[in-house]
Parts: C-alpha cells; structure tokens; sequence
C-alpha cells in the first residue's frame, strides 16, 4: 500500500493541510486504512523534499488573532508521479515478503515447531476474517455513494483474500503432509558451524540425491 502515492493523487485535486488528508483518505478509501497524523506529515515531509510537494503557509482568520494554516501543494514532477502510479499494475509477486509464506517456511525448518498447529490456529484466523467480512459486505450491500462504494471495493478485496489464502493453506498442509509421509521435508537445527572470513557458514550436502 502506497501512502506516497495515494496522497499525492490526492493533492492533485488541490492544495490540503494535513488533517483534511487524513480526512480526504479515510473518505476515499471507507476508513479501512486508518492512518494516523504522524504517517500523514512524516509522508509530507518526504514528499516535500523529493521536490513532489511544495509547503505554504496562509492564515486561516483574518484580524491580530490570526492563525497560520500550512498547506501542501502538488508540484509538475508529483503530478507526473501520481499519473504513473495509477495507471501502472501492482506488482505483489515478484519478491516474497508475504508475512504467512515467511511464518510457515521458518516453521517447517524448526525442530520443535508443529506446523500443522501453525497452519491450523492460522486457517481459524482466516475464517473469523471472512465471517466477519462477509457481515459487512451483506450490510454494505445497497451502497450509493462514492465513499460506501469505496469501502465495499476494499471490503470485497480483504475477503477474496482470505478466501484465496484458506484455499492456500489447505494446498500447503495437503503438500506438507504427503511430504512428510515420504520423508522429504526434515527440520534443521541451528548451523553452529564458525563462519569463515566474515562469510555465512555453510554445510556440506548431506543427502544422497545432492551427494550425487
């Protein structure tokens, strides 16, 4: 999820203060995303120095008890980057950083780990996930406006996901179990081998098939 690039698609309606960010991406998105004002100005800040926003300031009264409001417009090189940005596709698969994939490999390595439990306490997670997202596409279901819409669209979204990764988890412990049966899958200890010149250690094959 880009904020970057969300909030600058934003600023390319118009000059904002940073609340009224906040506000404008929690109405644009069905407050899924909740963001706090912190994200907002630490993104802001970084925008600005990219040289994508520029930062103003105004009063917002007239009169000796004025205010200063610091606004935040979009420059010619972040209206260049929020176009690209929305019409480029999300590229999710090129490197794994999914946190599940990363929890299961780890867990299937581990001596003392049963990662069958792992998957299990995992898979009644999902299903929770999905009841509960499945009421609030039920409630959401007569949606008008462009904000119940938008929040209907992520909505729908979390809960292919969930669908996607029970489907998933039944694949990996189906693949898991047949693995263990014929003794392919093994846990490993840790390698206390001393590495050599600053180098990670390694260990020589120990398997027939990498013996060969």
């Amino acid at each position: 999820m880009s904020i970057r690039h969300s909030l600058l698609s934003i600023l390319a309606q118009g000059p904002c203060y940073g609340y009224q960010l906040r506000s404008e991406f929690d109405r644009r998105t069905g407050s899924t995303w909740p963001l706090n004002v912190g994200q907002i100005y630490n993104t802001l800040d970084r925008l600005v120095r990219d040289g994508l926003v520029t930062k103003t300031s105004a009063p917002v009264d007239s009169g000796p008890d004025a205010t200063q409001q610091t606004y935040y417009t979009i420059t010619d090189a972040g209206k260049i980057e929020a176009e690209h940005w929305l019409n480029s596709p999300v590229d999710s698969y090129s490197v794994s950083r999914d946190e599940l994939a990363i929890k299961l490999a780890i867990a299937v390595t581990l001596p003392d780990v049963d990662a069958h439990t792992v998957i299990e306490h995992q898979r009644q997670a999902t299903r929770g996930a999905i009841d509960a997202l499945s009421l609030t596409v039920e409630v959401r279901e007569d949606a008008r406006d462009a904000s119940q819409f938008a929040e209907q669209l992520v909505t729908d979204s979390l809960c292919a996901h969930a669908e996607a990764e029970l489907l998933w988890l039944d694949r990996v412990e189906a693949t898991l179990t047949t693995a263990q049966s014929h003794g392919l899958v093994e846990a490993f200890p840790l390698n206390l081998t001393k590495p050599k010149r600053g180098r990670p250690a390694t260990t020589a094959p120990t398997n027939e098939a990498a013996i060969a």
